[in-house]
Formats: structure tokens, sequence, C-alpha cells
């Protein structure tokens, strides 16, 4: 088999305890010992270079939580820290929150709630302590529900059952409960399509209830991952970068909420865990915090999303040739690298230093100190373990789908630089005839770079690498393999914002209802009806749909929606009407964006059915425009 003979003549002296043939069971079944070797050998490498490199850095402290600690960060995570202390009163965003959970979200959330509630009351803290259980009937009753002293989980069972708006002519939004049980039994969904439509936790839990839970484990090699894809939604797909940031705000919530279901359900334990801050440099480039490092690039180049030293890098690399055999897996010379590393911290930005003597090894060498040397795991010290107990989940789909969902919890900067570290590594395996760089060579070289971390007091970490392995090598291979489908928002969190949205709409119409009838009095009746009927000057026929584009020479046209017509349609018709006096835009610079209704803002993709996505939202404005960077 290729992809292991080639390491064959390599030294395989390695330093590995006793005991640390690692088990092959599981998801570990996957990955032969020789692969492993690969894994072991970067091991080596690293601590090599760590020894006669930094003897002063200063571990990571990681700070284990008191009781309720944790729960109570969470919370105020999830955006729900006014359900308990000083503000607990004022909750009545909290309440708009909360009604758009599915039950496993809310389970979630009840759960902590209880936690914090326990240990407030063992503190005898003097705050208003809420019952866990009082807090969903409010809510229930809020909505005009009979509260009938039941389960919490059965008054909530009920309260999803309409989820439109009111009760009146409205757009429907799924969000995964109760009456979808039978529908989500009698999909025909294959095991490789990742329905985005139901909550990844309502799906887990419906398995688990039905005895199709016994779905197949890890195991396969690089042919057998499978081939996951995303069935085709008609109102589009919105990937990461999409929303507008208020709305982003509430994906990272929910998103927090749903990996903690989902979690809870597979009887997993979810840990976020704390750093105590230390002592990092302030400048140059390795080892400097990403968000500082960002900053002082961002004077240089504004608007630079991804250090650029990592660009250079990366750059650096591809420049020589992806072909070469080893890369990525064969080391630079220790000293040497050592020496470009103390030569570039003092030339990078003076644009002095000497890229064309660099060896490609080396550069590959550099970029991956680069990685380990951040002062926090690239993958955070808040998501690291989350990400390693990926491997602990029971089938691969849900392992997709907590990955998916951790990316989304990710730091912007954190998941700009890790999408374009994946996408350079699938670069590499795109050229494994040459390089004999497989998916699995790369995963299991790059997996010691992204998990192993110097800051989690190097003991642990030591003992536990052996039983991490081949385990956090199989979520470096998904993250590679699946990086595409990673930056996706799944359609249920955007749906459940939308009806956030709604419902917080509907809250504010009312008092401005109110404030209005009161002026209302002070009016002659029959002035203010004149008036009524005037906003809607430009009304447009049903079916019809006005979209402005302000930066093309046409800036705006009628649009008459079809079953077939697309998003990518309504741009290209746009751009088909070119004048003189306008800057020529091309069509990958301009995007159709669904703005307010029930959504801040969304970048269209294409592919989006428009008479599909103007019935989930006919409210929203349409307007053609650049991508904001």
């Amino acid at each position: 088999r290729r992809s292991g003979q080639y390491t064959m003549n390599h030294d395989h002296s390695k330093k590995i305890p006793d005991g640390a043939l690692f088990d092959r069971s599981g998801s570990q079944d996957s990955l032969d010992e020789l692969s492993m070797d690969d894994y072991w050998k970067e091991l080596e490498n690293i601590h090599e270079t760590r020894g006669n490199n930094h003897e002063e850095r200063v571990a990571l402290v990681v700070k284990e939580p008191d009781e309720g600690e944790l729960e109570e960060e969470w919370l105020k995570e999830a955006g729900l820290s006014n359900l308990f202390g000083e503000s607990s009163g004022d909750s009545l965003e909290s309440m708009v929150f909360l009604s758009t959970l599915t039950r496993t979200q809310k389970a979630a959330v009840e759960k902590r709630v209880e936690t914090v509630t326990q240990t407030m009351r063992k503190k005898n803290k003097q705050h208003q302590i809420p019952d866990v259980r009082d807090i969903f009937r409010l809510q229930n009753d809020s909505k005009g529900k009979v509260c009938d002293g039941s389960e919490p989980s059965t008054v909530t069972r009920s309260e999803n059952k309409d989820d439109t708006y009111d009760g009146t002519k409205g757009p429907k939004f799924s969000l995964g409960t109760d009456e979808q049980k039978s529908f989500l039994e009698d999909m025909p969904s294959s095991d490789t399509d990742i329905n985005l439509e139901i909550s990844f936790a309502e799906q887990a839990a419906n398995l688990k209830d039905s005895s199709v839970g016994k779905m197949y484990k890890g195991g396969g090699g690089d042919t057998l991952l499978p081939n996951f894809r995303l069935p085709k939604d008609k109102t589009g797909t919105t990937k990461i970068g999409d929303l507008a940031p208020q709305d982003m705000k509430k994906v990272y919530s929910l998103a927090l909420i749903e990996l903690t279901a989902l979690y809870d359900i597979l009887g997993t334990e979810f840990k976020q865990q704390k750093a105590v801050k230390i002592k990092t440099k302030d400048s140059g480039l390795f080892g400097v915090p990403l968000s500082l490092l960002l900053e002082q690039d961002q004077k240089r180049v504004p608007g630079t999303k991804i250090p650029l030293i990592f660009q250079k890098l990366i750059a650096q690399i591809e420049e020589t040739t992806l072909e070469t055999e080893g890369l990525l897996r064969i080391p630079g010379v220790a000293t040497r690298v050592k020496g470009l590393c103390q030569e570039l911290e003092a030339k990078f930005y003076e644009g002095t230093f000497n890229w064309e003597s660099v060896k490609q090894h080396d550069a590959a060498s550099l970029l991956k100190l680069f990685i380990r040397e951040l002062p926090q795991p690239l993958l955070t010290v808040e998501y690291l373990k989350a990400f390693q107990d990926v491997q602990n989940l029971p089938t691969r789909k849900q392992q997709l789908q907590a990955l998916n969902l951790l990316v989304i919890l990710l730091p912007e900067a954190n998941r700009d630089t890790l999408k374009v570290l994946l996408e350079f590594l699938q670069r590499v395996i795109d050229h494994r005839d040459k390089n004999k760089m497989t998916l699995k060579n790369v995963a299991m070289v790059m997996a010691p770079n992204l998990f192993t971390f110097h800051g989690f007091g190097s003991k642990t970490i030591e003992q536990s690498e052996f039983v991490m392995a081949a385990g956090t090598a199989n979520v470096m291979r998904f993250m590679i393999q699946y990086q595409k489908l990673l930056w996706t928002i799944p359609k249920f969190l955007v749906n459940q914002v939308r009806k956030q949205n709604t419902e917080s709409q509907k809250k504010e119409k009312k008092d401005k209802a109110m404030k209005k009838l009161l002026k209302k009095m002070a009016y002659d009746r029959e002035k203010h009806e004149k008036q009524e009927k005037t906003p809607n000057d430009t009304d447009v026929p049903q079916g019809v749909i006005r979209v402005q584009a302000p930066h093309l020479s046409k800036v705006s046209m009628a649009i008459q929606l079809t079953e077939e017509l697309k998003a990518g349609d309504i741009v290209a018709r746009f751009l088909s009407q070119k004048s003189g006096n306008v800057q020529t835009l091309k069509k990958e610079e301009v995007f159709l964006y669904e703005i307010g209704g029930n959504i801040g803002e969304r970048c269209l993709d294409d592919d989006t059915y428009m008479k599909d996505l103007y019935q989930l939202n006919p409210n929203a404005e349409w307007v053609i425009k650049p991508k904001q960077s």
C-alpha cells in the first residue's frame, strides 16, 4: 500500500512509553500502525524543537471551575444570564429567545439553570432565584397558553405545535420538534445526506428512540469516509459570513445550546475550558495572540483577516511546488528553523527578509511552529476539548454535525485562519500521487500541531497523548475532508433566528401601536385614515418583487417571481443592462441580499429559488451589492 511504503526507511526508534500501543477499537481501527508512525515522528520533532527553543515558555493554566461556575458561564455565553442573578426580572428578551427553542435545546437550558439555582441556594446568595419550571411556564403563559401545572417538558412539547407567528397566515418555520418525528422517520434521506432542516439534537433523540439508532460507527481508510452531502435547499444555503453581525450573534447562542443538547443526548460531557490569563508577547510574529497579530497586521494591510506571516508561509511553500515528496511530514533542520524564526521576527515587517533562501521543508516547519506557538490554541482553550471529544460521538454523521457547530462557535479570527489552513492542506492532498501525502498522512502530521497544546500542563497531555492520538487524527481528517460542509449555517438555526426576529418585532409593534393609539386620539380620525393610505405609493403587484442595485447602472427593477427563478438569474439580468458611465462589476463581485423582514441581512447563494424564499420572508427588501469583506 502506497501510503505506508515511504515511511519504512525512516528511523523508528521512538520514545514511546510502555503500554502506549494504541487500542485498535472504535473509530481508531481506521488508522493502521504504519500511518500512526507519522504521528509519533511528528510528536518527536515537536519535542525536539521545543527542547532547544522555548525553555522559558509559561504554560497556560486551565482553571478548575467551582461548582455551578461552568453552568453560569455557559448561560452567559448563551445570552441567558438574565435568567438568574440581580437582573433576573428583566428577561423579556430571554422569553422571546426561549420560545424559539426546540425541546432538546430547552432541556439543555433547564439542566444548566437547575444547577446554577441549586448552587445559588447553597451559597444562599440574596438574589431572586427562579424555579427553572417557572421560567418555561412563564414563557408559555406569555404566549397565551394555559399553564396546567404539568412538567415543563410536556408544556414545551405542546408549545411548539404551531410554529407560525400568531395563528394568522404567515411563513412557517420548522425547528425540528415533535410533529416532525414521523416526518423524520418517513424521510427517504440516505445515510450520507446531512439534514440541516431539523435540529441535530432532535435527530439524535429520534434516532435513539427508534431502532434506526444502530448506525455504523467509525472505521475505514481514506476511501471509506462517507461522501456526505447537503441536499439542495430551495431557500438557499447560508454560509458563515452571509449573515449580518446581529443575526450571527443569535446563531452563536443557538449553536452553543444546540451543541450542548447534542452532547447531552449522546451522553458525552460538554465542558468549556477556561484559561487563566497569562502574560503573552505584545508584538512580533511567533507566540503572539491571534487577535493582537491581526490588529498589528491591519495597520499595514487594512481589512486583512488572516495573519500576514501565515499567508506568506503558505505562499512560500506553494511557490516551490506541492509535489515534493513528504511535504509537511519531513521536518526542516531544527537549528536552521530556529535561526529563520529569529530573523523573521527582526525583518519580516521591514520587508528586508530574504525569502529566496528559505527551503520548502523549513517553511513547512515554520508554519507548524506558528500554529503551535500561539499562546492559546487555534481551536481555542474553550473548545479544544470539545473538538477532541468529537471522536467519542456514536456515528460519523453526529461527529460531522458537532464539528459544524464547533466551527460556528470559534471566534472569527480563529475560524478564518483555520479555513485558510484546511484549504491549503486540501491542496497538498490534491497532489498525493506525487508527494505521497494522502488525507490520512496529512491528518497524522497536523493533528499533533493542532491538538497537543503545550498549555494544558504537560503531564496530563503526555499521558493522554497516546489515547488521543488516533482519535484526534480522525477529527483532523474530518475537518479536512468535510471543510466545505463545516462552514454552512444549518437551516434550522437560521429559521430560529427568523422566528426570534419576528417575535421581537411583534412585541415592538404592540408597544408602538399603544403609543400610536394615544396619539391617534388627539388626531382627527379622517385625516389619519387618509394618511394611512399613502405609505404604499409604490404598490408592487402580487408575485412581483422590487430589486434595488445602487452600485449598478440599472438601479432598480421589478421582477416577476416564477417557480424556477433563482438569485443568480436576477443578478445576471441586472449585469446585462450595462451603461458606459458606471464602473463594471463582475458577476463574482456582487450578490443579491435579503434584507429585513425576519432576518437582519443575508447574502444569497446563486441557486436560491426566489419564490420559495419570498414565501419564507415576504417583508424583506431585495438589494444587489458587493459582499462586505
